[in-house]
């Protein structure tokens, strides 16, 4: 069975996810959609949120497994869950530099685990969870959020947004 990873912090789940998502589930046997915490981020839902937001905006499916980890590397977890392979999706350049290092630090760490790498269709690109937060506040931000994120995301943003 090919068990991929495709790890992220997922504040908030965006359609550029669900594309990433998507992919995996058709390339792989079982698909773990894991939540990891970044202690340099400041977070606008809750690991629980995110893990609802996550199961309401994914299709249930039972080779898909929405989940958390903590205080561990990616590919030690991906270890524990017996995945051969760790999902990732390249944007830009940037994420490119950052994903190749991280790359060969997890193939030290980790050699049998193979990074599998996709780059989403252009109009996704530019779509990330810190561009949609960046979106939020002037006039009007809910006619341009609404088109980058799926109906459950969209909700909490407006309901968390209006405090």
């Amino acid at each position: 069975m090919r068990t991929a990873v495709y790890a992220g912090s997922f504040d908030p789940p965006t359609n550029g996810h669900l594309w990433m998502i998507e992919q995996g589930l058709s390339l792989f046997d079982r698909l773990i959609v894991a939540i990891g915490t970044n202690p340099s981020k400041t977070y606008t839902f809750t690991v629980e949120e995110r893990l609802s937001l996550l199961k309401a905006s994914t299709p249930d499916k039972p080779d898909l497994e929405i989940a958390y980890f903590d205080n561990r590397y990616l590919v030690d977890y991906a270890k524990m869950k017996d995945a051969a392979y760790i999902l990732r999706g390249i944007r830009s350049p940037g994420d490119y530099e950052y994903e190749r290092v991280m790359r060969h630090i997890n193939n030290d760490l980790a050699p049998t685990i193979t990074t599998v790498f996709l780059m989403p269709p252009r109009e996704l690109a530019q779509v990330s969870s810190s561009m949609v937060e960046s979106l939020i506040g002037p006039q009007g931000w809910e006619k341009t959020v609404q088109r980058y994120v799926p109906e459950p995301v969209f909700e909490a943003l407006k309901s968390v947004k209006s405090l």
